[in-house]
Formats: structure tokens, sequence, C-alpha cells
């Protein structure tokens, strides 16, 4: 960045150009569901359970999260398996509880979506703050 300030300059005006561009698109969207609310799901909950769970112990975002965040929890003084699963403890009630306030959040919004014009709405809203970004990364 310090070497090509010009190169810089450029990619900040595209990124900002391209943001603006995302949402006015947003702004025009028609305000469908993708998905049928009106028929039932025959997805079991076994399945989606199954699903998030290989989702999340696949994420290497996660594995180096972890990695770099337990050493500074872990003794040398003391036995190394009981501090590991008080630490897993602790890790996986916080993600038990992240993931339930998510899936009670997506539960809520799809319920809020599913009325009148709200998605349309929330289009509107969401394509004005990506345009503000688009405006703010431009002139920042």
């Amino acid at each position: 960045m310090l070497n090509y300030p010009d190169a810089f300059a450029i990619l900040k005006w595209v990124g900002g150009a391209y943001l603006i561009y995302i949402g006015f698109n947003m702004w025009r969207a028609k305000g469908k569901m993708s998905i049928d609310t009106s028929k039932p799901n025959d997805v079991s909950r076994q399945s989606l359970f199954t699903q998030g769970f290989v989702t999340a112990i696949a994420n290497p975002k996660g594995w180096a999260f972890m990695i770099s965040l337990l050493p500074p929890f872990i003794s040398v003084k003391y036995a190394l398996a009981p501090q590991l699963l008080v630490l897993l403890g602790v890790i996986m009630v916080s993600e038990f509880v992240c993931m339930l306030a998510y899936a009670t959040g997506g539960k809520s919004l799809r319920l809020f979506l599913a009325r009148g014009d709200n998605i349309k709405w929330m289009n509107r809203i969401a394509g004005s703050l990506m345009a503000a970004v688009g405006v703010w990364l431009a002139l920042g």
C-alpha cells in the first residue's frame, strides 16, 4: 500500500463503486423469499443438526481461532487433560448458546420477512447501508 498509493486509491474507488452498485441492485430487488414457506419442510431435525455439526467441525477458521486462543490458558504446572476438558466444555457451551441465538434469530427473521413488504424494506435498508459504506470507502 505504501509502495503503490495510486494502485491503492484505484482499488479503493473500484471497491466503493462496487458496493454502491450492490446497494443499488438491492434497492431494485423484487423482494421475494427464495424458499417457498407455504409447503411443509421435509428435512428432519436430525439431518439439519448433522449438517450444522459437520459444517462447524470442518470450518478451518474455527480451528485456527481455537488453536490461537487455547495456549495462553494452559499451564505447564498442571495436568494437560483436565485443563483441555475444562476449556473444551467452556467452548462447547458458548458455541451452543451462540448457535441457539442464531437459530432463534433466524426463525424470528423468517417469520418477520414472510409478512407484507418486509423483504422489500429489508432490502432497501441493507442496500442503503451498502451504498453508504461504498461512499465512505471511496471518499475515506
